[in-house]
């Protein structure tokens, strides 16, 4: 069928009917028009894509007034409210744990207030002025009004906002302002914008010159034909005079080339932009968007200099299925990505998308190429939204396994020529007997994937000590960051942190909550004491019971009172409320309910009345103290008899039982609990509970220091009824085999979360908190980081640009600049993209005192050590005096982890262990044996002057095996070896020497003289050794070296004498 791309009337036929139209690789500006003023007609929405080579174009066009209901996707502010003052306009003040975070002419409602009710709850005011982070001032006159008691909320209230987009073809001519993306790059948008309409027109004029359609440019002077068209159209003046030449020329060279990368990258963009169409959620691109990624292209593809550009056999394709990457980056960058060898540390959503991506690209797909990968995770059901490598057949199997066939499959994977280790072993302190010295030293780099912060630290500190590269990226819903480190380039990711999670005191949660977020903690740690704990000490006595005749549980052997305590839930367990049917833990449920939810709140309201207050005067239940009511049973409420199910069944799975539904009926149900007896609860005198945060943190610090029981018996009185208790409890005979089984809490267990929401929800209703879903419920107390295809597609393209650079950066021997790489951060919903050059890796700089370096400046980062190879017999006696001798130092403190293997301090031991090895020490300390294939010792050093002053060095790492292997250390790390690119010192007056560039004699000359002057005293002499390796390096007699090899080849070693 013949399709006329450029007419509007034939696209009108194919885009009827459809809410949007995803347009992509559009081959001309008139095919790009006719189907955007189709769209128009037809109420769709548009979004055109293309990518080409390193660079990547998005267009939208959502019609002249599109309306987004929800601009950013973020929860509404809620805040408690401390107070309100009766005046015009009424000043109203939130608690200061949060932030209000309104501005000026927002809007904000009110609910749950105690005063004022009738003027604030449902009711929505405008914000007219800010006083300060915690005080906002409303269009409200509260003059005339009751004061405001209490436990109100004010919320932000969203608003929609209307955007207006040109169609296609004005957007075209006159785009506007584009949505940038890096500031480094701030012209580069309206040249690349230019490029691609040239490029664009270059193929249309060019096509029927093609039997297969629209080509791309395959030469230099095609190229330069496409940069031509693009002068031409801006025309003479400031807009051709600020095209930036370099983009077209990349763009149009390039253009031919299909990344997987930049493909991901674009697809994440504009997946989110057809979801955006569909939903009417978040703010769409307005209106173009261009990406590109210039910095990975190689120094050989010539475009520094665009006069001398010329064509280049290693960038022409060969017919194979990396001819993009070859057509890119060259085959030399194509052939060292299929070499790579790297261990992806994860395989859930971000690593089934670098995966796919690797799998692309080839890499590890040479014979020398490998990949390892692991991950502890099976698959389940809800992986499937965004894991894109698993099926529903995989369920219940290891990710990392079915990742690796998914893409190496011989039948029908992405790539059988890959190689691919799946483990699925944690990254830890307890798996480095794999992944060991020999692992990482095989490695070109690291590639996490993760979803915790502890294990990214992990693995970070690993990259650092061996140093590794690092592709770091992470998403949380439709936000989006991307890390690369780069051993000595930039700083570790342990260098930035975000601050600690904020914990929710204790007292709050025990009796003072004011969110669902704290009635949901409460409802989990009830969950873990009553399903899980009471379990366990029933499981330890009856162990201890059947082996060792009816002592106390493994538990009570801290205070007494935590004796007592756990001994009254044995007794509980198997003598008071023991179930033999499903009835009694139905039964046991009710009078849980009643304990929970009215007796407890009776009791703390008799202690703290509503009408308290406090010394000062002022109203005790106020602020951030909500005051609670008890709340009576009622089995027609549909959340009571909830709860009294799900706590019933939990009960009967901890001992076996297993309900029919006519046992979990509603109507047996309450027929079950009307029966039950609950006591008439009267309120204790002399009960302590805690008014406040400190007074709860002194009980505790009593109650382990074993000062105060929960009665404040005695200990005589402690040991009497500790016996009463034991002597209550069945005898071992009439337990043997008997067990519990512990229930551990999981949020995709509908029958933890079903207790878990209703307990929560029970507890928010106690205190008027605002009650939340299962849904909502299960994202909160399982602490759930929602991750969307778009985003993870997204970061996984930009972390496998940065390999790209890595891969370069190798090849043309340079390390990267830092302009050269990028961290990204990206924000789909606003939309927001942000990227800028990683920082640069702290200095310390440090000024050694004395020994061979006496008087030197060393400036460190955490990416040096101090290395002692090649010594895995040095004792500890050694190991201080090289440190006195090389550095001027005395060790005054010496550690291996959390072990202090010698300190100043404690001069009996260090006498004794002077002797000693370092491995033997670190096996004597530690109590563990040294790991056969560990080949370095890390020791962390306090190092102090003759002025008992700290010196600050890097830690040390000393050789616990016989390895011969050179270790060569980057002579910019040491000032001294400025002249040098490498040094090793193989010995006493022996170094060798490597340069990656051609050197002249005097250089060398001039390092054999640094090497001396630091050495002088350490019987070095004046004579040295040198075995120098370098391109094109010659050694005349006349410099005054005397040459005792004659070998003259490039990069050969050379053996010279020289006498300073």
């Amino acid at each position: 069928e013949t399709f006329d791309a450029t007419s509007v009337e034939a696209w009108r036929a194919r885009v009827a009917g459809f809410a949007v139209v995803v347009h992509c690789d559009c081959a001309t500006d008139e095919e790009l028009v006719a189907c955007g003023a189709a769209c128009r007609e037809a109420g769709a929405a548009f979004v055109a894509a293309e990518a080409r080579g390193v660079f990547a174009s998005c267009f939208c066009d959502f019609g002249p007034e599109w309306v987004v209901a929800d601009p950013d996707g973020e929860p509404a502010t809620s805040c408690l409210v401390s107070s309100i003052t009766t005046a015009h306009p009424a000043l109203v003040t939130v608690v200061d744990d949060q932030r209000h975070g309104l501005e000026k002419g927002d809007e904000v409602s009110f609910s749950s207030c105690v005063g004022m009710a009738d003027a604030l709850n449902d009711a929505t005011f405008t914000v007219v002025s800010v006083s300060s982070p915690y005080a906002f001032e409303i269009d409200l006159d509260a003059t005339g009004l009751e004061p405001y008691v209490s436990s109100g909320y004010a919320t932000k209230v969203k608003k929609g906002v209307t955007l207006r987009h040109k169609d296609a073809r004005t957007a075209l001519d006159a785009p506007g302002e584009f949505l940038t993306s890096d500031f480094a790059k701030f012209e580069r948008p309206a040249s690349i914008h230019a490029g691609f309409r040239a490029l664009r027109a270059w193929r249309r004029d060019h096509a029927a010159a093609s039997s297969s359609g629209p080509r791309f440019p395959a030469t230099v002077a095609e190229a330069r034909e496409v940069l031509a068209r693009c002068k031409a159209a801006l025309g003479e003046g400031g807009a051709s005079s600020s095209l930036d030449e370099k983009a077209v020329l990349a763009l149009a060279l390039g253009a031919w080339g299909e990344l997987a990368p930049i493909a991901a990258f674009l697809g994440g963009v504009v997946g989110q932009e057809a979801l955006k169409a569909c939903t009417g959620k978040f703010v769409p691109v307005s209106q173009f968007f261009y990406f590109d990624a210039m910095e990975a292209l190689p120094a050989a593809r010539g475009l520094g200099d665009t006069a001398t550009l010329a064509d280049d056999g290693s960038f022409a394709p060969v017919g194979d299925r990396y001819d993009s990457y070859r057509v890119v980056f060259g085959e030399r960058v194509a052939a060292a990505l299929r070499a790579q060898t790297y261990f992806l540390v994860g395989a859930g959503a971000i690593g089934c998308e670098v995966l796919k991506n690797w799998a692309l690209m080839g890499v590890g797909a040479a014979p020398e190429g490998h990949i390892t990968v692991t991950d502890m995770d099976r698959i389940e059901k809800s992986n499937l939204s965004r894991q894109l490598l698993f099926r529903a057949t995989d369920i219940g199997h290891a990710k990392s396994q079915c990742a690796a066939r998914a893409v190496c499959d011989a039948a029908d994977g992405l790539n059988p020529a890959m190689h691919i280790a799946a483990l699925e072993l944690r990254v830890g302190g307890e798996t480095e007997d794999t992944f060991d010295d020999a692992f990482y030293a095989g490695l070109d780099g690291v590639c996490t994937a993760l979803d915790n912060v502890d294990a990214r630290l992990y693995v970070d500190s690993r990259c650092v000590f061996y140093g590794k590269p690092m592709l770091e990226s992470g998403t949380l819903g439709t936000k989006g960051n991307t890390q690369v480190v780069v051993p000595g380039v930039t700083e570790p990711y342990s260098a930035t942190r975000d601050p600690p999670e904020k914990s929710v005191p204790v007292c709050t949660l025990k009796n003072f909550p004011n969110r669902i977020e704290h009635t949901l903690q409460w409802a989990r740690d009830w969950f873990e004491g009553a399903f899980k704990q009471s379990v366990d000490d029933v499981n330890t006595y009856l162990k201890h019971a059947q082996t060792k005749n009816n002592t106390a549980p493994a538990g009570a052997g801290g205070p007494g009172f935590d004796k007592l305590d756990a001994l009254r839930r044995v007794k509980t367990a198997l003598v008071d409320s023991r179930p033999v049917a499903f009835a009694d833990c139905v039964a046991w449920a009710r009078l849980q309910f009643q304990e929970c939810f009215h007796d407890s709140i009776a009791q703390l309201l008799h202690n703290f009345p509503a009408d308290q207050v406090t010394p000062s005067g002022a109203p005790f239940w106020s602020g951030a103290k909500r005051a609670p009511a008890p709340i009576v049973f009622d089995a027609d409420d549909a959340l009571h008899l909830a709860y009294v199910k799900a706590a019933a069944r939990l009960r009967a799975s901890n001992y076996g039982i297993f309900p029919t539904a006519l046992d979990e009926a509603d109507a047996n149900v309450r027929a079950v609990v009307s029966a039950v007896h609950v006591p008439t609860f009267v309120p204790r005198d002399g009960v302590r509970i805690s008014a406040n945060d400190a007074e709860e943190k002194e009980a505790q610090e009593k109650a382990k220091a074993g000062h105060a029981s929960s009665d404040d018996l005695s200990p005589d009185e402690l040991d009497i009824q500790c016996a009463e208790l034991l002597a209550a409890l069945p005898s071992p005979a009439s337990l043997a085999g008997f067990e519990l089984a512990p229930c551990e809490f999981d949020k995709d267990d509908d029958a933890h979360m079903a207790f878990v929401a209703a307990c929560s929800n029970l507890r928010a209703r106690n205190y008027k908190i605002p009650e939340a879903d299962v849904h909502q419920s299960r994202l909160i107390a399982g602490k759930i980081i929602p991750a969307i295809a778009t985003t993870t597609a997204l970061v996984a393209g930009l972390i496998c640009l940065e390999l790209v650079k890595l891969v370069t950066a190798t090849l043309e021997r340079t390390p990267p600049t830092l302009e050269s790489l990028k961290c990204g951060f990206a924000n789909l919903a606003l939309p927001l993209f942000a990227f800028s050059e990683p920082r640069p890796p702290a200095t310390t700089v440090a000024k050694i005192p004395g020994g061979r370096r006496q008087g030197d400046e060393w400036a460190w980062t955490v990416w040096d050590s101090i290395r002692i190879d090649d010594r895995p017999d040095m004792t500890l006696k050694e190991l201080v005096d090289y440190f006195d001798d090389e550095f001027g130092l005395e060790v005054s403190m010496l550690s291996h982890g959390v072990s202090i293997l010698f300190s100043s301090f404690a001069a009996a031991k260090a006498r004794e262990r002077m002797p000693m090895t370092l491995k033997t020490l670190v096996e004597t300390v530690t109590k563990k044996p040294v790991l056969p294939n560990k080949k370095y010792l890390t020791l962390e050093v306090m190092l102090q002057d003759e002025d008992f002053e700290e010196v600050e060095l890097p830690y040390a790492a000393s050789s616990s095996s016989d390895s011969r292997c050179p270790r060569w250390t980057r002579g910019e790390v040491d000032d001294t070896f400025l002249r040098t690119d490498w040094v090793q010192t193989c010995g006493r007056g022996v170094f060798a020497l490597r340069y990656e560039r051609p050197v002249s004699p005097g250089s060398v000359a001039a390092s054999a003289r640094s090497l001396l002057s630091r050495r002088r005293g350490g019987g070095v002499g004046r004579r040295c050794l040198l075995l120098v390796a370098a391109p094109s390096c010659l050694f005349p007699d006349s410099f005054g070296a005397r040459r005792t090899s004659s070998s003259q080849r490039p990069s050969s070693p050379s053996i010279v004498c020289v006498d300073v």
